[in-house]
């Protein structure tokens, strides 16, 4: 059953904080901040002006939609803890909705979604009529050999090298991305899992050499 009541959304998997709110599927605000560093401590500003400007409070919202991913480690687990977090303190649904997803939500079937990833590289899913398949991270050099459906609409934000590797176009979504959250989260189910990040790529950071600490009993 869809959740009429008011929705907050967020995505922190990119150089952004992207945020919207939502009731019966009307957008009542979207806001935005752009900058590679610093969504932890922009986020939550950006979340309370949005409350502001639309006469809400944190007790007023009936569920919560965040972007899982794939994306920046760092920005992911950023969004993610502090959905999980409001839930738990709000007793609310959080719902964890994948920026795959998001981008193809009122795409004609099948569709492509991609996100970029560092060294050329991006995330492809592809959604069919049907069912769509796993997401999965793909090189460079795996994208020029990639088989995609034939005329199904490219989505993206700007995969400048991506684009030149599929030698196709790549479309920008039509529906902002927390927005598109918002909407897939109102129609998920209230007892969806809660949310997990999606990584599908080993982090860049080098595992600690040092033993980690014994716990004690």
């Amino acid at each position: 059953m869809r959740d009429n009541g008011p929705i907050l959304a967020f995505d922190t998997s990119g150089p952004f904080c992207a945020a919207a709110l939502l009731r019966g599927g009307e957008v009542l605000w979207q806001g935005d901040w752009q900058g590679a560093r610093g969504q932890a401590e922009q986020l939550f500003p950006l979340l309370e002006d949005g409350l502001a400007q639309t006469g809400l409070t944190w007790a007023d919202l009936t569920r919560l939609g965040v972007g899982v991913g794939p994306g920046n480690f760092t920005g992911i687990r950023i969004a993610v803890s502090a959905a999980r977090g409001l839930a738990l303190s709000l007793g609310i649904p959080a719902i964890g909705v994948s920026r795959l997803e998001a981008q193809v939500l009122d795409a004609p079937r099948p569709a492509v979604s991609l996100v970029a990833a560092p060294r050329g590289s991006a995330y492809v899913q592809v959604f069919s009529a049907d069912s769509p398949r796993p997401p999965a991270l793909h090189t460079a050099a795996d994208l020029l050999a990639l088989k995609l459906p034939e005329n199904a609409p490219l989505l993206g934000v700007d995969p400048t090298a991506q684009a030149e590797s599929l030698n196709r176009p790549i479309i920008a979504p039509r529906i902002p991305l927390a927005v598109a959250i918002a909407r897939i989260a109102a129609q998920a189910p209230a007892d969806s899992p809660r949310p997990a990040p999606l990584y599908l790529r080993a982090a860049d950071a080098a595992p600690a050499s040092d033993p980690p600490p014994k716990i004690l009993s």
